[in-house]
């Protein structure tokens, strides 16, 4: 009903698999809503915000310079517009923006083995970037909790990587490595160089005090 085999033992979307998380990502959105009002009342500025953040990494996303051969690319700093979700309200809704994320990403370009791996790679290699949120109260709180946000994006994805793909170490002649070393070195190669390049953009003083009044708008007035 949701899932075509494709033969080559991954799967596609169907139709009611595309509403399926259509309505999942709708539904986490609303949570986020309800969270950020105490779960007492809707909050539709922390939606707006969210929704806004998740777009415009979504369109980030679709500009991959350096794309690699099995998933996975560097972007125009997508991970950045994810992790700054938690730098504004917290872990817990920047964890479920995460995921809100990595569902809109499953939409748009689902790759499925099986559903624990789509779990991985999509809802909690992405919801980690959220533990940005740990660190929204903190001096350099956004250049700490997007390192963390995406050393936990790093981990899912070395985890996948062993689970789901550690097949592949052979086909590109790594030879007496084994699945480990292969998705360690693999996922460093576009979560590292994505996540440098956006750690120098946080360093200049005008982007971080950019980014810190646009926080303080974020969070007016929110209960």
């Amino acid at each position: 009903m949701f899932f075509l085999n494709n033969g080559d033992g991954s799967y596609s979307l169907t139709s009611n698999g595309y509403a399926l998380i259509a309505f999942i990502l709708f539904i986490v959105l609303v949570l986020i809503a309800f969270i950020a009002g105490n779960n007492k009342k809707f909050s539709p500025k922390v939606l707006t915000f969210c929704a806004v953040a998740i777009a415009i990494g979504t369109v980030c996303s679709l500009f991959n310079p350096i794309k690699l051969p099995m998933g996975g690319s560097v972007t125009i700093f997508s991970m950045l517009f994810v992790a700054i979700i938690g730098y504004w309200y917290g872990p817990v809704i920047g964890i479920l923006g995460g995921a809100a994320y990595g569902l809109l990403q499953f939409i748009i370009d689902p790759y499925i083995i099986s559903i624990p791996q789509v779990f991985v790679d999509y809802i909690f290699a992405y919801g980690a970037l959220g533990m940005s949120g740990f660190f929204s109260n903190k001096k350099y709180g956004l250049i700490k909790g997007y390192i963390v946000g995406i050393v936990g994006r790093y981990f899912f994805a070395v985890l996948s990587g062993v689970i789901f793909f550690g097949a592949y170490a052979t086909d590109y002649g790594l030879g007496a490595f084994n699945a480990l070393v292969y998705s360690l070195i693999y996922n460093i190669t576009y979560i590292g160089l994505e996540g440098v390049i956006t750690v120098v953009l946080l360093l200049i003083p005008s982007v971080a005090s950019a980014l810190n009044y646009v926080k303080r708008i974020a969070i007016a007035n929110i209960a």
